[in-house]
């Protein structure tokens, strides 16, 4: 019996037979097979469903392969070093705690072929493009929940990709969901930032807006949630916390607002000049 991870439960009510590949929930009295878990947990329909299992089985061995690349690669490019150093992170913890990786293009395809993953398998995970090149290029890389995330190091390419699909649940989440207090940030400079600078109970939701997964995860135990998000020019992130906390506190949840100072976020904050006990201070200071 465990929580269940499809409605707000704080009771174990979650059953899974994985002999027959089964589950049912005596809270919410909701079960079926695999697919139906995932129609539930995602919000898709049967279709959508079945082609998320079909990439996930697919994916993730390939998926460990050039995450690995990727790390081995981030120690062979000193550029991809310099990058991180000149935006603060700096802690060689943090990055091995993180898996940073570097994808200077032009050869994780040849990589992964040498170790029998066909191209058209691939090109299927997104990891290698149509025409057979290699999807990341010069960019730092992030491993996700069955994805990656590529931050370029151009400034002629887009900032950010994704392989196709979900960006899953918080980032590192089991590393902090037993913390009675969480910090939640946007990005995951944000997250570099804040751990580096001592709050090791920070997590990522890769965007001010959470998916169902991210929201039921903050809300599956009693605690605090320390939301800090931008403060943007427009407004946009504080409105987006302030919708955040009130759907939380709905949860039973400790919803708190950090005020970050005008045109801040997270990673800007600490390295502008902030420290810890500044840090602290807008902690204390947050604001239901």
């Amino acid at each position: 019996m465990r929580l269940c991870p499809l409605h707000g439960d704080h009771n174990p009510s979650f059953l899974v037979d994985n002999n027959k590949g089964l589950f049912y929930c005596y809270g919410c009295g909701r079960g079926g097979d695999v697919i139906r878990f995932a129609e539930l947990y995602h919000q898709v329909k049967f279709p959508q469903a079945v082609e998320l299992l079909r990439q996930w089985r697919g994916v993730g061995p390939v998926l460990q392969e050039a995450v690995r690349f990727y790390r081995t690669q981030f120690y062979r490019h000193s550029e991809a070093f310099l990058y991180l150093y000149e935006r603060g992170i700096r802690s060689a913890a943090l990055i091995e705690e993180m898996r940073i990786g570097y994808a200077p293009g032009g050869c994780l395809r040849g990589w992964l072929t040498q170790l029998g993953h066909s191209l058209p398998a691939l090109c299927q995970t997104g990891l290698v493009t149509e025409a057979g090149y290699d999807a990341y290029v010069r960019r730092i890389v992030f491993p996700l929940e069955g994805n990656l995330y590529g931050r370029s190091l151009s400034d002629s390419a887009p900032a950010h990709r994704f392989l196709p699909g979900a960006k899953g649940g918080l980032y590192l989440w089991e590393q902090v969901q037993s913390y009675p207090e969480v910090i939640l940030v946007e990005g995951l400079f944000d997250y570099a930032a804040v751990w580096q600078g001592g709050f090791q109970n920070v997590t990522c939701s890769l965007g001010a807006h959470l998916n169902t997964r991210q929201f039921r995860q903050l809300c599956d135990a009693p605690r605090t949630v320390y939301i800090a998000f931008d403060a943007d020019p427009n407004g946009s992130g504080q409105q987006a916390a302030q919708s955040l906390a009130g759907r939380l506190r709905e949860q039973g949840v400790n919803a708190r607002r950090v005020s970050l100072p005008d045109g801040h976020d997270p990673h800007s904050f600490f390295v502008q000049g902030g420290d810890a006990h500044q840090f602290q201070a807008l902690l204390e200071a947050a604001l239901p």
